[in-house]
């Protein structure tokens, strides 16, 4: 089939990024997606070399009405994250995909999804795959389908590529560090030293409240510490924190990575013992990854990122050492303390590997999605 996603991408990157796995995941079963985004740049360092089956194009202010009607015409339209599909694009393409039927040539419409945010609260069971009429012009009397993603198999799921079992099985975590060790800057690796003796963590934040007092628990814990930090907010945040008084005594090394590809964000994540993620398509991948995992939610005004933390908590079923760590790390103010990450981390590795095998149980949101469209079509 042939599928049309559109997505707008508002800031911070977890929009592209998660359209843009769908649709490789889509391409990856032999499926044809054409991917229109405001904004691709991101994609560069994302997924440099594209992938075959996937077609991006510009979603400009307004698209070419011309250039839209001698597209070939596709089976399924998604909008992501509540993004409205062009007007001038519904007008060109909505005669859809033509078939025989038994007074000649009749129209068939597109299956027309709007894919919506994780989240792990109630109203997500209760919403996945609803209705809405479609009402305007020339699609009337259509249907849009509601297709959430979730963690429980009364929703949409998750994106799990079909062959991630088998990569993460391949991984090598020492050559892939090695490998990256070239690329950090200003500090290489950590010098070789005894399995275990050096902890790794991962950081892929915004600015956490809770962020000095991370650092200072790391460089005043038992063992040493490699933190590896993710370009842009993460790192101007950890330099903002060093610049600002915070400074270190020698157990605690931190690295400053360059961009990475999808791909090598996943490999970051599998080589390290702990790992601070932020957003929602970084939280896919760390449960996928299986290790300890502190999330921070994207923080919204109204604070309703708050209640969405304590149903993602509250449904993994998360140790109270675990939660008190995710309320620290998401408060506006540093009057929260962080739990001992050395005397909990054997815990929340249990939790994590626990969390993984229940998902893994569940079909993924790919499969799930064909399955729906087939159903509809």
């Amino acid at each position: 089939m042939r599928w049309d996603i559109f997505c707008t991408v508002i800031d911070n990157f977890g929009d592209i990024a998660i359209t843009w796995r769908l649709s490789a995941d889509l391409a990856s079963r032999g499926e044809q997606v054409r991917l229109w985004i405001d904004d691709p740049a991101a994609l560069a360092w994302l997924a440099p070399g594209g992938c075959p089956g996937v077609e991006v194009r510009p979603w400009t202010q307004a698209l070419d009405t011309t250039l839209l009607s001698a597209l070939p015409a596709s089976e399924v339209w998604i909008e992501a994250f509540g993004c409205d599909i062009p007007p001038e694009f519904i007008a060109a393409c909505a005669p859809g995909i033509e078939a025989s039927g038994i007074n000649g040539v009749i129209g068939i419409r597109p299956v027309w999804l709007n894919l919506e945010y994780l989240s792990a609260e109630a109203y997500v069971e209760r919403s996945h795959t609803l209705p809405s009429p479609v009402r305007q012009a020339p699609v009337s009397g259509g249907m849009k389908w509601f297709f959430y993603p979730g963690f429980t198999r009364r929703t949409g799921g998750l994106l799990r590529e079909a062959d991630l079992l088998l990569r993460q099985a391949g991984f090598d975590a020492t050559s892939w560090l090695a490998a990256l060790q070239a690329r950090l800057r200003p500090e290489p690796l950590a010098a070789p030293t005894p399995a275990g003796a050096v902890q790794r963590i991962s950081l892929f934040c915004y600015e956490p409240a809770a962020l000095p007092e991370l650092l200072r628990q790391l460089d005043q814990a038992a063992h040493p510490t490699h933190l590896l930090v993710t370009s842009g907010r993460a790192t101007a945040a950890v330099q903002s924190v060093l610049q600002g008084g915070v400074s270190l005594h020698g157990r605690l090394s931190i690295s400053y990575v360059p961009t990475l590809t999808q791909r090598d964000y996943d490999h970051l994540l599998w080589a390290c013992d702990l790992n601070f993620v932020r957003g929602e398509d970084s939280i896919v991948r760390a449960l996928w990854a299986g290790k300890p995992f502190v999330w921070q939610i994207y923080p919204q005004q109204d604070g309703a990122h708050h209640a969405k933390l304590d149903a993602f908590l509250s449904l993994l079923q998360v140790p109270a050492s675990l939660r008190e760590a995710h309320l620290a790390w998401n408060e506006s103010t540093p009057a929260a303390r962080l739990p001992s990450l050395a005397e909990n981390i054997a815990e929340w590795r249990l939790a994590a590997e626990h969390v993984r095998s229940e998902l893994l149980a569940q079909d993924d949101l790919v499969t799930q999605l064909l399955q729906f469209v087939l159903e509809k079509r």
